[in-house]
């Protein structure tokens, strides 16, 4: 299943190619595009108070938001390209001082030509619904913008004046620094163990290795390079609550996950009774799991460097890049349609950077980059089953990019609530492609192997989204304490996790998870789309040839419609709290299998 690697024996993984984008830093095109930029706000600008002004002329009011909507989108093309290549080019590089100051640099040129764009959101949300539709129907080509002005006037109730939300705006650059500091901290950590300094995914890694001593000494080694930077991520943590906070009270949100359930057009209440749903499965799921882990590895309990080791000692499987290339297409391919050769773009293109090294940051994620220009895939590859399920996972959210490009960029982008399905779908493919070809005494370590991976996208990141709820409530009453957060921590993780797992020295590791930090109450999103996912697996599984083409309907619809809506061709009603339950029962079921085979 897992095996004990070392970087350089995959040194034949990719390194992408940015030059799609820019050729360097001193890439002269990137000051062209700045200067483009500012001429297609400029000319943005100029519909400044003339929306307002033709409110009574339908036409007139059709082209000109038609016309400002555009120049935006244009204009956020352009931006995107070039803050997607700051980015890119500084994940590989986080101990490069020079790479995050560009960054940095092209983050606040960027706002500085974007804040006076502010005007477009506060006129349209000025417009009454009636004018709005009169517009739309008038002037045709206007009407393409309906999803789009859709989730902007969602917000309505909650903008700020012109003043401050330019000033929120010009901050942004600023506020960017501590996810920064954060960054950087994790890519310089090490965690120091057996005569090797190991980065953080070098000991994330080991956690896989068969050798219990192994798996212990970089455990340990993590507990305390994490305890040492744990003042530091508290500061940074409780900062970046206190600013949302502040965001929040002016604007006018109840709950601190309030403006992330509006921005992914999710009721809270669903997500709260999500959460419920997977808590009170904790017993029948993670706490019996857990149990038949430790049965079968010959303890009582396990450490918590044991949850995600092989069940066998033996050393377990490991995949070259070839190999994984092999498996990850031929499970696109089972789903049919072009999924297979969209996937395949990322391979035989340099869209992908898998090999890992110093200074890369943890991790794995796919870059939509916009909507005309095609998406890039990051990962650390280690050649490990997960790996190879990673690799599934972020081509399914590179594949999905492709799809949903044909709405444009403001269409194209995808609220959390559907943004994790294609790749959640992929990863569950690939899984099912490894288990039918494994021999049957493989298929018990693939179950755990699987359960596991379940386990940790929907259980762990629920108890992610309980505990950040809890931090973020204590946060405005004032400074929460190192001490408190750790206790917050082992309280929600114990609880998920049961009593076979022992959390001792586990206290710190809330240090490393990057979502607390870039993207607040973001985690529920990974339970939201497993679930969902389940529910997608079992319609699939009684017709897949009917489903695909709807499945595909549904992804290049991006954002152009809410999940109630893209999920209602496939008879499938995410409001009905029963619906959170397929999930929770198709994990339950793996359980079950995994059981009969521990017991044969």
């Amino acid at each position: 299943m897992n095996a004990p690697v070392k970087t350089e024996e995959f040194a034949d993984a990719p390194l992408w190619d940015l030059s799609d984008l820019y050729t360097s830093r001193e890439d002269a095109r990137i000051e062209a595009d700045l200067d483009r930029v500012r001429a297609l706000v400029d000319r943005m600008n100029a519909w400044q108070g003339r929306l307002i002004a033709s409110r009574g002329d339908g036409a007139t009011l059709g082209r000109g938001l038609d016309e400002a909507i555009s120049l935006y989108e244009q204009a956020a093309d352009i931006m995107g390209g070039l803050g997607a290549y700051a980015f890119l080019a500084a994940s590989t590089a986080r101990d490069d001082a020079t790479a995050q100051g560009f960054e940095a640099n092209i983050r606040e040129k960027m706002t500085a030509i974007a804040t006076p764009t502010v005007w477009l959101t506060l006129e349209l949300n000025q417009l009454d619904e009636a004018e709005v539709e009169a517009a739309l129907l008038a002037w045709p080509g206007a009407d393409r913008w309906r999803p789009w002005l859709r989730r902007l006037r969602a917000m309505k109730p909650h903008e700020l004046s012109q003043e401050l939300e330019t000033f929120i705006a010009e901050s942004g650059p600023i506020k960017a620094q501590w996810p920064r500091l954060f960054d950087e901290t994790l890519a310089a950590l090490r965690a120091e163990t057996e005569g090797e300094s190991l980065t953080l995914s070098e000991g994330l890694n080991r956690l896989s290795d068969p050798d219990e001593a192994r798996r212990e000494a970089a455990g340990k080694a993590l507990s305390a390079a994490f305890a040492d930077k744990a003042q530091t991520m508290a500061m940074v943590l409780n900062t970046v609550a206190a600013d949302k906070a502040l965001e929040d009270r002016w604007r006018g949100f109840a709950r601190p996950a309030d403006s992330r359930h509006l921005a992914n057009e999710v009721d809270g209440a669903s997500v709260d009774a999500m959460a419920e749903a997977v808590a009170e499965a904790y017993p029948r799921i993670s706490h019996r799991y857990y149990a038949l882990k430790a049965a079968a590895m010959g303890k009582t309990r396990l450490a918590h460097w044991d949850r995600n080791a092989p069940i066998e000692k033996a050393r377990g499987r490991t995949y070259s890049w070839a190999e994984a290339r092999s498996q990850v297409l031929a499970s696109f391919n089972d789903l049919g349609g072009d999924f297979a050769e969209r996937a395949g773009w990322f391979f035989d293109r340099p869209w992908i950077d898998a090999r890992a090294r110093a200074g890369k940051q943890s991790g794995a994620y796919a870059h939509p980059v916009t909507a005309d220009r095609h998406p890039y895939v990051f990962l650390n590859w280690m050649g490990e089953r997960r790996d190879l399920l990673t690799l599934a996972h972020e081509l399914g959210h590179g594949v999905h990019q492709t799809l949903a490009a044909g709405q444009g960029s403001l269409l194209a982008d995808t609220p959390l609530t559907l943004a994790e399905t294609a790749s959640i779908f992929a990863e569950g493919l690939t899984f099912d492609r490894l288990l039918a070809e494994a021999t049957p005494q493989d298929q018990r370590a693939l179950l755990a192997g699987r359960i596991e991976d379940g386990l940790n996208t929907v259980v762990r990141q629920i108890a992610f989204h309980r505990f950040e709820t809890r931090f973020h409530d204590e946060r405005a009453a004032g400074e929460v304490p190192v001490e408190r957060i750790r206790q917050i921590w082992m309280e929600e993780l114990s609880a998920s996790l049961g009593p076979a797992v022992d959390l001792s020295g586990y206290e710190d590791w809330w240090a490393y998870v990057s979502h607390f930090v870039h993207s607040p109450f973001y985690v529920y999103a990974y339970a939201f789309g497993d679930l969902l996912v389940a529910a997608l697996m079992e319609t699939r599984a009684k017709d897949p040839a009917a489903f695909t083409p709807v499945y595909r309907e549904l992804l290049a619809g991006g954002g152009s419609r809410t999940y109630v809506e893209a999920l209602a061709p496939l008879g499938l009603d995410p409001r009905d709290p029963a619906f959170w339950t397929i999930g929770t029962r198709r994990l339950e079921k793996l359980v079950d299998r995994f059981e009969a085979l521990s017991a044969s």
